[in-house]
């Protein structure tokens, strides 16, 4: 197995990811709270198989820079590989497959953001629906036992006198 192969192999994990961003849209605009579940757990699949996938490619990056005695981060990128590449067939291969993962993670992060903003909103409208059965707080009363007494908290103002 190449780098560029688990290259591709991750693109297509990431538009899998992408297409379930895009159903998770219409999930939350329906409001369908199961199959939101479902949906998350199908993405927390792929999300450990793309960890899975890009592990192996950090290894196979780490390996080839080794064995060319490249200095390399400590998470070697592709951008470093495509650097010590020889072959432009394979540089060029590499740097085509690169941009289009590239693209697909901007817009999963598009999307994910999108989501994330649906799913507030939808938070904000159940907090406004719920606040006529929220019970009504009082500023009159204290129930600290100060005002049973006869003590207000106002007599208590304290000031603070320091010197240096």
């Amino acid at each position: 197995m190449s780098v560029l192969s688990i290259l591709e192999k991750l693109e297509r994990m990431h538009k899998s990811l992408l297409e379930l961003a895009h159903k998770k849209t219409d999930i939350i605009k329906a409001n369908d709270i199961e199959a939101l579940d479902e949906l998350i757990k199908t993405e927390q699949a792929h999300v450990a198989a793309i960890n899975t996938l890009e592990q192996q490619r950090q290894l196979m990056v780490t390996d080839y820079l080794r064995a060319k005695g490249i200095a390399y981060t400590d998470t070697p990128t592709v951008a470093e590989l495509i650097d010590a590449i020889d072959s432009e067939e394979e540089k060029q291969q590499l740097i085509t497959t690169r941009e289009r993962l590239l693209a697909l993670l901007t817009e999963l992060k598009v999307r994910n953001d999108l989501n994330q903003k649906l799913v507030y909103q939808s938070l904000q409208i159940i907090n406004i629906q719920l606040e006529p059965f929220r019970p009504q707080r009082s500023d009159s009363f204290n129930y600290s036992g100060d005002e049973v007494r006869g003590q207000s908290n106002q007599s208590k103002v304290t000031y603070y006198d320091s010197q240096a």
